[in-house]
């Protein structure tokens, strides 16, 4: 059973927020500009509290085949350990395309609130990353999600910030999804492990759907994959790179820089876990924001 924040760190999450806010709209007003779509930190709690109710004696369960279908089918493991997705291929075949939006379509009748919380844990999950592959499809070829700048306001790139999705009659964008209902309801940094941002610093996308019962074997797995694989982490000698993720979002994994590079070390092989443990010296990160394009595969296919 995966575990839910401390009020504190809901409270902290919910300050940052109305700080970045705050001076956004400062900067804003000093070049002179308005923001196209005004900042609420409010809202991001709100959702929280929204999606924070479930029914922890459910054993509904949600039907993922057609994701799972499209999974097998277009998405394989280079010799690299790197998923990669065959756009060029699902984009050209209209029934897949109908089903993906099918099982979007889905995702969103769902009463999300009547699921136990693993359940909910890989529904969130599924939807981020099959509208992710719905929002390349939709403007492929690209070179980069980051190239799909449909996000509104004035600072913003990217398609994370745009409304994509309706869920108990919320709409939701990938941002508030990963950020406001899963990072906000689950005190779980296996949260980056379980996403996809369709790029090759990204974790893997699965090969299958997240499910309630596997949940706790497939984020294990995930992180495993990616911690044990150069994108997420790096020694060249006393250098030590890690994924940028781990900036980003560096609270999640813990307090201090020891402290995240001990839940790092959780998921490492042990001669890396020793040495994660054991560096005290600089740490310096690194992303790449390439499409996870079969056509960007290892042999240039």
């Amino acid at each position: 059973m995966l575990h839910m924040p401390s009020a504190q760190t809901s409270n902290d999450l919910q300050a940052r927020r109305g700080f970045l806010s705050a001076a956004l709209l400062s900067v804003a007003i000093a070049l002179g500009f308005s923001l196209v779509t005004p900042i609420q930190p409010a809202q991001a709690a709100d959702l929280a509290e929204i999606f924070e109710e479930h029914d922890p004696m459910s054993t509904k369960t949600v039907d993922h085949s057609q994701w799972a279908s499209l999974l097998t089918t277009y998405v394989s493991l280079g010799n690299d350990g790197i998923t990669r997705v065959d756009y060029a291929a699902l984009g050209n075949n209209a029934a897949d395309v109908e089903k993906l939006g099918a099982y979007i379509d889905l995702l969103q009748e769902t009463k999300v609130s009547g699921l136990n919380q693993d359940e909910q844990f890989a529904f969130w999950a599924n939807l981020y990353n099959a509208v992710t592959v719905e929002v390349i499809l939709e403007h492929y070829p690209v070179r980069s999600i980051r190239d799909i700048s449909i996000s509104p306001g004035l600072f913003s790139t990217g398609p994370w910030g745009k409304k994509l999705v309706t869920v108990e009659g919320e709409e939701l964008s990938l941002d508030n999804v990963e950020h406001d209902i899963m990072r906000a309801n689950w005190d779980e940094p296996r949260v980056h492990y379980a996403v996809n941002c369709a790029s090759y610093g990204c974790p893997n996308l699965a090969l299958e759907p997240f499910t309630g019962k596997k949940l706790e074997a497939q984020l294990e797995k995930a992180g495993k994959d990616y911690v044990n694989h150069s994108r997420g982490v790096s020694f060249d000698g006393n250098k030590l790179t890690l994924s940028k993720i781990y900036d980003w979002y560096g609270k999640d994994f813990g307090a201090t820089k020891a402290a995240q590079l001990k839940s790092i070390a959780k998921h490492a092989d042990p001669d890396l876990a020793d040495k994660l443990k054991a560096h005290s010296g600089r740490v310096s990160y690194d992303y790449d924001w390439s499409l996870n394009d079969t056509a960007n595969g290892p042999d240039g296919s």
